[in-house]
C-alpha cells in the first residue's frame, strides 16, 4: 500500500457533527472535555491549510421529531430543536476561540445579539480569511434535518466533501454494535445509501449530494486524529459519492 498523503486532498471541507457527540459518554448535555477535543482536532485541520466550516446537530439538547412524539406541534418543535443547535454552536466556538482559533457563528434564525445571519458570500469570505465558520439553526425551515443542513451550505460554500462524524468506523449493512455479520461498505453510491436505507443522511440531503456530485466521508469521531485523516484522504472510513 502506498503511502498516505501529508498534504490535504480537500481544498475546503464541511464538517457535520450531531450534538451528542458534544455530550461524550456521560449524561452531561454539552460535555466540556469533550468539546476542547474536538476544538483541537478541527483547528489542527484548519491550521493545515483546509478552509473548514460545521454544522452541529442539537440532539443532546433537544430533537424536534421527539417533541412531536410527545405531541407538540411539528413546526415549534423544529425549532426548539434549531435553538438547540445554535447553543452547541456557541459552546464549540468558545472552545475553538480559547485556544486561538478565528470563528464565526452564522445563523439561519436571526440571533443577532450571539450570533451573525447567514449570509453565503460573507461566509466564503470569513473561510477565505481562515477563519472557522459554525452554522447553525439548521436551515432555518422546519421539516428538515441538520443533515439537510449540512448538504446545502456545503454546496452553498463550494465544498469538496462532507465530513460526516459519527460514532463508529464508516456505514455498515446493519449497527455493528447489535449485529456481528454486519458488513462494512469502504464506499457506496448514493443510489445505494437511498435504496438499502443505511441512515448515512437524510433522503433529501443524500439527493442534494448526489445532485452536486458532492462526496461524504463517513468515518468514527471518536478516534484522535480522525478528521485529519479524513482530510489526507486516508481510508478510515466509507466515501458515497457516483
Amino acid at each position: 500500500m502506498a503511502p498516505a498523503s501529508s498534504k490535504p486532498v480537500y481544498r475546503r471541507v464541511l464538517l457535520k457533527l450531531s450534538g451528542e457527540a458534544l455530550a461524550g459518554d456521560n449524561q452531561h448535555r454539552i460535555d466540556e472535555k469533550v468539546v476542547q477535543s474536538i476544538a483541537k482536532a478541527v483547528f489542527e485541520v484548519q491550521k493545515s491549510g483546509v478552509e473548514i466550516a460545521l454544522v452541529i446537530g442539537g440532539g443532546n439538547i433537544y430533537r424536534g421529531a421527539d417533541g412531536e412524539r410527545m405531541g407538540m406541534d411539528r413546526v415549534s418543535s423544529d425549532y426548539m430543536g434549531m435553538l438547540a443547535t445554535l447553543i452547541n454552536a456557541l459552546a464549540l466556538q468558545n472552545a475553538l476561540e480559547k485556544i486561538g482559533a478565528h470563528t464565526r457563528v452564522q445563523s439561519a434564525i436571526e440571533m443577532s445579539k450571539v450570533a451573525e445571519p447567514f449570509i453565503r458570500r460573507k461566509a466564503m469570505r470569513h473561510l477565505e480569511k481562515g477563519r472557522i465558520v459554525i452554522f447553525a439553526g439548521g436551515t432555518g425551515n422546519p421539516y428538515f434535518t441538520t443533515d439537510t443542513a449540512a448538504a446545502l451550505r456545503a454546496i452553498e460554500m463550494g465544498a469538496d466533501a462532507i465530513l460526516k462524524a459519527t460514532n463508529v468506523d464508516g456505514i455498515y449493512s446493519a449497527d455493528p454494535k447489535k449485529d456481528a455479520k454486519a458488513k462494512k461498505f469502504k464506499d457506496l453510491t448514493y443510489i445505494d445509501a437511498i435504496n438499502k436505507r443505511l441512515k448515512v443522511m437524510d433522503t433529501t440531503a443524500l439527493t442534494l449530494c448526489m445532485e452536486n456530485k458532492l462526496p461524504i466521508v463517513v468515518f468514527d469521531l471518536n478516534k484522535p486524529g480522525n478528521i485529519k485523516r479524513a482530510v489526507l484522504g486516508e481510508p478510515i472510513g466509507t466515501v458515497v459519492k457516483n
